[in-house]
């Protein structure tokens, strides 16, 4: 899809324009496009101050070269240094005696008049660091910005990810896939390693939904139990398959949470795990015949080929193959279904995509400073690869037909 260009802004030169530059010409010697904006930034801190003072005006009833019989009344100024488009400037703003003065055109506490905020959330969504995106605001506004600050402005968006996270949703989700990608994070001193548990789900419409995400120093069933209870409580009452690799606990969780959905082991996980101790001279050779097993017609002719490559392979790999049969109960299910459907099913690249664009989280920055850092990392992350996702899942019409028939009654009609 072609990128929409913005539109371009057309400058419509009007007498008075022209005298206004006039002016500006004659009260500044300017030279350079540098001393324009040295005169904006003057302009600019003479006319906030202009309107804070009217501002006053309204706020007391009178102006201030009226007499009145209130007994509050202007009470000097009050230097505050902000952060504008132009750069770092100091404002002066008019107090009140009985200090009920709330200026709005630079409210208090506001420190920031160049609508940056939403500029570093987008730089900050992009995987920058703190650093970085601090260095960027002086190389390009001229004003220095402390980490400190960054991270104040990055958490404005923590009520929006609570909100996210406990947003209603559906009832029914015929897919979910459950994935994890490891970080490291600073923990009073000391780096630590965490896992960031991302819930994805197909809905009926067949459309990619990030359900939630979740981070963890230890997997187990209770965890992964209040996890699949916390999507309980937010209005999900059934779900028919759960795609995850052996994340401990989490199938005796999905039974005590989700009795009725399938539990269906990640194969490429499966495959990846397998050849992970294989020599290159032998792994393409050994992952042809792996998939003589996942992509066996049905589970009959998939166990005759786990015994096959069992029997090939475990003499030179003793322990090759033993994760097949361990796990051969969550690995089975694919079985059952066609073609058309074990391709949506039998991989968690549905969420590839999307681990592709955390995994550029961990190359821009080698430690967090806090869990809550990386959380709102990929929050703001998932929110810029989700926009993108407006299509249903390839042959969904298909897939959705046979895992009614399947499942009888289970999916909305």
């Amino acid at each position: 899809m072609a990128r929409e260009k913005k539109p371009v802004h057309r400058v419509q030169m009007t007498e008075g324009k022209r005298n206004i530059i006039h002016q500006l010409l004659e009260e500044y010697d300017i030279q350079s496009a540098e001393d324009i904006q040295d005169a904006l930034k003057d302009l600019l801190g003479g006319t906030i101050k202009e309107m804070m003072e009217a501002e006053m005006d309204d706020h007391l009833g009178y102006e201030k070269s009226e007499r009145s019989d209130s007994d509050d009344y202007r009470n000097g100024y009050k230097r505050k240094r902000v952060n504008s488009r132009y750069g770092s400037m100091e404002i002066e703003v008019p107090q009140d005696r009985k200090s009920t003065f709330e200026p709005q055109v630079v409210k208090k506490r506001q420190k920031d008049i160049s609508d940056i905020d939403q500029k570093i959330i987008s730089m900050y969504a992009k995987g920058m660091t703190t650093r970085q995106i601090s260095e960027t605001i002086e190389d390009i506004y001229g004003f220095e910005t402390s980490e400190g600050f960054i991270s104040d402005v990055t958490d404005k968006i923590l009520p929006q990810i609570e909100d996210w996270q406990n947003r209603p949703l559906d009832e029914v989700y015929p897919i979910l896939y459950i994935d994890a990608i490891h970080y490291s994070v600073r923990d009073n001193g000391v780096i630590r390693k965490l896992a960031a548990y991302v819930i994805l789900g197909i809905n009926a419409e067949g459309k990619k939904e990030v359900l939630t995400i979740s981070i963890g120093e230890n997997e187990s069933s209770k965890y992964w139990l209040s996890v699949l209870n916390e999507l309980k409580n937010r209005g999900v009452k059934d779900i028919l398959i759960i795609c995850a690799d052996g994340l401990t606990g989490i199938k005796e969780a999905i039974a005590a949470a989700f009795p009725k959905p399938e539990y269906q082991r990640c194969i490429v996980h499966q495959v990846r795990n397998t050849l992970r101790y294989v020599p290159d001279k032998d792994r393409k050779a050994f992952a042809t015949d792996l998939k003589t097993i996942y992509q066996a017609a049905d589970e009959k002719k998939a166990l005759a080929a786990l015994d096959r490559v069992t029997e090939k392979w475990t003499p030179k790999y003793p322990n090759s193959m033993k994760r097949w049969k361990d796990n051969w109960d969550s690995i089975s299910p694919i079985f059952k279904f066609s073609a058309t459907v074990r391709k949506v099913i039998y991989t968690t690249n549905a969420i590839e995509s999307l681990n592709s664009t955390y995994r550029k989280l961990n190359r821009q920055r080698s430690v967090f400073p806090s869990d809550t850092a990386l959380l709102k990392a990929l929050y703001l992350a998932t929110f810029e690869a989700t926009k993108k996702w407006t299509a249903t899942i390839r042959n969904w019409a298909q897939v959705y037909g046979e895992l009614s028939i399947m499942y009888e009654g289970r999916l909305p009609e």
